[in-house]
């Protein structure tokens, strides 16, 4: 299931509830309905990501639960069936805005677990879209924020394609390169969260100390795999990006509604390092 990632989904919802709250003035209690919607979506993408690859985890992961025998097949479809129908009846209960919005979010998951995973193009682009149109659910709290911000969700979009470069070759390592791409596409990010208070109503000052944390953790982690490009260095790199998705999370948030809002986000780091210690990432 991945408990580390679906922590730092609910880190998204969080983040796109910060901006919407920034538009209509207060915090919508609904949040809450919609983080576990969100936990719903990602549990169902997850475990249908497993369904498809049982083949290929046979002879690269043989010790997860499927290719295992220790889980049927049956067992984990109709798990990844009732967790993405889960997420979008909660969703929809918060709003037909948001229904709608996960019922996209579970067609991106399937799209990528089914066809586009190993696609080199497809591949990190739909990667990217299910976590950018999963901060845009956050964001449908409020109708005109989605309104307004709904490019904001580009930025999960290129640094979840960058953490999918990143994991090319994770299990043979060689791929300076793709991490090499990974990293100007981290470096786009950057740019994009130190403008965005130019263009908007967020403040740059309560921004920049998560950025430096988000922005550090994946610079180190990725040129150390630069340097030494083996395959535990590689999936190293994978997990830092996926476990900072959480501080990228905290700067929009601190971004629109200050440093503590940011900081309540934050927290959600050390449960999701805490759970990468035991359960896998990738």
């Amino acid at each position: 299931m991945r408990p580390a990632n679906l922590v730092t989904a609910v880190a998204d919802i969080l983040a796109g509830a910060s901006v919407a709250a920034a538009v209509t003035g207060a915090i919508d209690h609904q949040v809450g309905w919609l983080a576990l919607a969100t936990i719903g979506l990602y549990g169902g993408g997850v475990v249908f990501n497993d369904v498809f690859d049982v083949d290929l985890d046979r002879i690269e992961r043989p010790e997860r639960a499927l290719p295992s025998g220790r889980v049927s097949i049956a067992s984990a479809v109709f798990l990844g069936g009732m967790l993405l129908f889960m997420g979008i009846i909660i969703s929809a209960l918060v709003s037909g805005t948001s229904g709608a919005i996960a019922i996209i979010v579970a067609a991106l998951a399937l799209t990528y677990d089914k066809k586009a995973k190993h696609h080199p193009v497809f591949g990190p682009l739909v990667m990217g879209l299910c976590r950018g149109v999963n901060l845009l659910l956050g964001v449908s709290l409020s109708i005109v924020a989605l309104q307004t911000y709904w490019w904001l969700a580009f930025i999960p979009i290129v640094f979840i394609a960058a953490i999918t470069l990143t994991s090319r070759g994770e299990v043979g390592g060689n791929n300076r390169a793709s991490i090499r791409l990974a990293l100007s596409l981290d470096v786009l990010v950057a740019l994009t969260l130190l403008l965005i208070p130019r263009f908007t109503a967020a403040n740059f000052l309560p921004l920049f100390p998560f950025f430096l944390l988000w922005f550090g953790m994946n610079v180190h982690a990725k040129l150390t795999a630069i340097r030494d490009n083996r395959p535990d260095l590689i999936k190293r790199a994978v997990k830092t990006g996926v476990v900072s998705l959480i501080p990228l999370n905290a700067c929009l948030t601190a971004a629109f509604l200050g440093i503590p809002a940011g900081l309540m986000v934050l927290l959600l780091l050390p449960v999701s390092l805490g759970l990468a210690r035991y359960f896998a990432v990738t």
